[in-house]
């Protein structure tokens, strides 16, 4: 593909994640696409970000796909849901990049993990990868809503170290308003990487008059701790740091008001949750 040839000077690193990407992929044609997404040759990627030290155990290697089929109020990577601003990038190309961290990110106590956007739109290319860096024994971990987790074979889940699951509120049609889908394929998700034993991290984003609903919260956290297999639950206060990119891309943001929360209501949603049992951070 001539378009590849184009972008193999474009670095795959990015500075960091709110670094605005578009229309990296838009050469590519509607064949070679679907081609891409059966056989996972090549990924459509945001970019690699390294020193990670919130998307999984030690330090990590951070993967950011494009493409994504929520449309959450508060995304703060909005350039993410159009899979076709991401980089088409040969698989072959995306493990040499692993590869050349490698041994950093075992002496860190870390590891790779993707992100998005949504991975899951692109599963082969995403299990592909990680059954890579597996391969190298470096430590994988799946950043997902899990609405697509049913693409996962038992077996391919067996790739995913640990799943850092987002669920974004416990209220379905609240859920509806915030996402633009049902929770329930994420709730069902989470229940089948419950039944097989699979390591989770919840990752739930803290957003005043949102997501602070105090029932809401209560019933989620009883939910996640049935479960058995939530290692630790990450409480994620909202920020504005993306907000530059809905205006960039001319999108119609409603939080332009909406302050981070205030530490007093952090501090009484991590202790909902730890009064379930669960670890927070």
């Amino acid at each position: 593909m001539s378009e590849l040839k184009a972008l193999e000077q474009v670095p795959l690193e990015a500075h960091s994640p709110f670094e605005l990407r578009v229309e990296l992929g838009k050469d590519v044609s509607e064949s070679a696409v679907k081609q891409a997404l059966r056989t996972g040759d090549i990924g459509f990627l945001h970019s690699f970000t390294t020193g990670s030290a919130i998307d999984g155990p030690g330090v990590r290697l951070v993967a950011w796909t494009s493409g994504c089929q929520f449309r959450c109020l508060y995304c703060h990577n909005p350039d993410t849901w159009n899979m076709m601003n991401g980089m088409p990038v040969p698989l072959e190309r995306a493990v040499a990049e692993i590869s050349k961290y490698g041994y950093g990110l075992k002496i860190m106590s870390g590891g790779v993990t993707l992100s998005g956007g949504e991975p899951l739109m692109q599963d082969r290319f995403v299990i592909r990868l990680l059954s890579a860096a597996k391969a190298m024994g470096i430590h994988t971990a799946l950043d997902t809503n899990g609405y697509l987790g049913e693409r996962l074979s038992d077996e391919e889940l067996e790739q995913i170290d640990i799943v850092l699951l987002d669920i974004k509120t416990w209220d379905a049609s609240r859920h509806q308003y915030l996402t633009g889908k049902d929770v329930g394929p994420t709730l069902d998700f989470a229940r089948r990487l419950a039944q097989r034993g699979r390591k989770v991290w919840l990752r739930y984003v803290l957003v005043p008059s949102l997501t602070d609903d105090e029932n809401d919260i209560a019933r989620l956290a009883a939910f996640v701790a049935e479960l058995g297999n939530v290692e630790r639950v990450d409480v994620l206060p909202f920020h504005q740091l993306g907000r530059f990119k809905w205006e960039k891309l001319g999108l119609d943001y409603k939080l332009n008001d909406v302050q981070p929360p205030a530490p007093e209501l952090t501090k009484r949603v991590c202790d909902q949750f730890r009064a379930m049992g669960l670890k927070t951070y």
